[in-house]
């Protein structure tokens, strides 16, 4: 009788192979670290932390676990990744080390925060140089979008309480900068939050508004080079408010809810003031219609401040709201860009769906839960994350051409980062000599030529 023959070739299982590296392709975020200087500017913030006759450096260590984030990570005990691979990542902490360290950076608290913070910023500064051209300020204008991400918990950790939307956990208040549609984005904010914390707290916009405008160059803060997003949770108007107060050099863009007096106003928009939408593309948007609003409906609201509404046909099977008015789904945002028609204003805004992708790119490096016990500790995570992004973010736009500087981090984990290799040592010299087969090498390669031109940080 014929033996069945299986769908894949078996193969014999051994575990004494040497000079194997797993991960190789994460060389790509080392190189990254290296070329702009960050592992300098990290280490020298945190050296105030660093203990007498320490082996480890604290700023090497944060960067190690935020390399282990950017692989997938979503614990501390996950640095044991890079632990395996001494040849690649150098000597890495044990966990007790880890764990120490984040115990004293919590304790720390805004001091360590700040000194991060400070450290990202300028190395921020930096990329953006280097990436002249391809940098999101390659426009003239930043764009910052704030939003609001629900972190579930599954145990009672500190500040984690019920959420809006029934669940139980945190509701961190977020902010990236939004590269626009040749690249992905990067995190300049994340302000933690108890699961309980509302969607419309103003001080909370202003506090996470200020963390974000803090990482941007000095150079956005005149002739509103800085433009601010947020959905209708900044549309408060004590937020509305600190925006316009600094309008001679912050633009912004901010949703509002329909109440109902406002809907009021929209039914009495005659049907010649309303104007066809249009899409990115330049193309009319078939069924739906935006439209300024004036009047009553401005008092007691900035002076400069523009409304903006937009109706449009509901997709078959969607469920109107009460303040949707005749059949059409109605939204509203205000602005103080003027001098600009409003269906390019109502574009611009409607593509702070973004900030969602970048979300859904948080939640699967580092942000899916928050692993520590006390919000000082995970706040700490946070800023941890917001690395690991930077990382994500950098690596692409320093190095990445064509469709691969788009990849989200699923796709960088699966195509780049886990390629292998062999290490050889020859004299004084290691080569990584990654699989010659692996579809991707080229990419990898190509990458890390272009991260070696770049100018040594000194």
């Amino acid at each position: 009788m014929k033996q069945p023959i299986g769908s894949y070739p078996r193969v014999r299982i051994q575990g004494d192979g040497r000079q194997v590296v797993t991960q190789a392709g994460s060389v790509l975020l080392v190189e990254t670290i290296r070329r702009t200087g960050l592992d300098q500017a990290v280490s020298a913030a945190l050296a105030p932390w660093r203990k007498p006759r320490a082996v480890h450096d604290p700023g090497k260590v944060l960067l190690d676990l935020a390399v282990a984030v950017a692989l997938g990570g979503n614990c501390l005990a996950d640095i044991a990744t890079l632990r395996a691979e001494p040849g690649v990542f150098g000597p890495v902490a044990s966990d007790p080390t880890v764990s120490r360290l984040i115990d004293t950076l919590a304790t720390a608290g805004e001091k360590a925060l700040a000194a991060l913070r400070r450290a990202r910023a300028e190395v921020r500064h930096q990329v953006w140089k280097l990436a002249a051209g391809r940098a999101p300020d390659a426009g003239g204008e930043v764009t910052v979008d704030l939003d609001g991400v629900l972190v579930l918990a599954h145990s009672d950790k500190q500040d984690a309480a019920p959420t809006w939307k029934k669940t139980y956990g945190h509701h961190p208040l977020v902010g990236f900068v939004d590269h626009g549609p040749g690249g992905t984005g990067e995190p300049v904010a994340a302000l933690l939050r108890p699961g309980n914390a509302g969607s419309n707290t103003a001080a909370d916009h202003i506090t996470t508004a200020r963390l974000a405008l803090a990482q941007l160059p000095r150079k956005y803060r005149r002739g509103r080079r800085t433009l601010i997003r947020t959905d209708s949770g900044g549309g408060t108007h004590e937020f509305v408010a600190w925006l316009a107060r600094r309008g001679r050099w912050l633009s912004y863009s901010v949703g509002m809810t329909v109440t109902d007096t406002l809907h009021q106003h929209i039914l009495a928009v005659p049907s010649s003031a309303w104007t066809p939408a249009v899409e990115p593309d330049g193309q009319v948007r078939d069924g739906a219609w935006v439209a300024e609003l004036a009047g009553d409906c401005l008092k007691g609201w900035p002076t400069g401040m523009r409304l903006i509404v937009r109706k449009e046909r509901p997709h078959p099977g969607a469920q109107l709201r009460i303040t949707d008015a005749d059949g059409m789904r109605i939204t509203c945002f205000a602005t103080n860009t003027a001098d600009t028609p409003i269906a390019a204003l109502e574009l611009r805004h409607r593509l702070r769906a973004r900030a969602e992708d970048r979300i859904r790119a948080a939640r699967a490096t580092g942000l899916r839960n928050l692993p520590l016990h006390t919000t000082a500790q995970n706040q700490l995570w946070l800023e941890i994350v917001q690395i690991a992004l930077d990382l994500l973010a950098w690596m692409p736009m320093l190095a990445l051409t064509g469709p691969a500087r788009l990849w989200e981090p699923r796709r960088l984990r699966f195509r780049l980062f886990s390629a292998a290799a062999q290490l050889v040592t020859t004299g004084r010299r290691r080569i990584l000599r990654l699989a010659r087969h692996w579809p991707w090498t080229v990419e990898i390669t190509g990458a890390l030529a272009r991260l070696a031109l770049l100018p040594d940080p000194g």
